[in-house]
């Protein structure tokens, strides 16, 4: 039996994971938005184990999927201050040729499947 709450359930992964890095400051949990995007961003590439049990590919277009909803929660008041178009801490630009309409484009997308809206 889940604790969780059908209203956590129904949110984005990154909203799930910034609210509970702001544990301490529930209020303030959009600003943990970019912490949230950056350990997602780590968690990309599975380690042994877990490769041993899944599909690598279903894995990393899971976690990209769960990135580009960085944009939908960052652009709430308070939220992240990273804009589309730099890496997920938003200080790094990104050439303006390496970036296209699609929020997919700031993550590290393997295959152009991968890269639909």
């Amino acid at each position: 039996m889940s604790r969780r709450s059908p209203a956590m359930e129904q949110r984005t992964l990154i909203e799930r994971l910034a609210r509970h890095l702001a544990t301490g400051s529930p209020d303030q949990w959009q600003d943990r938005v970019a912490d949230a995007a950056s350990i997602l961003a780590i968690m990309k590439d599975p380690d042994p184990a877990m490769r041993e049990v899944g599909d690598e590919s279903q894995w990393r277009a899971m976690i990209d999927a769960a990135l580009r909803e960085r944009w939908t929660v960052a652009t709430s008041p308070g939220g992240d201050q990273a804009e589309p178009g730099t890496d997920e801490e938003g200080e790094i630009s990104l050439p303006r040729d390496g970036v296209t309409d699609n929020r997919a484009d700031w993550v590290h997308v393997h295959d152009p499947q991968e890269k639909s809206s």
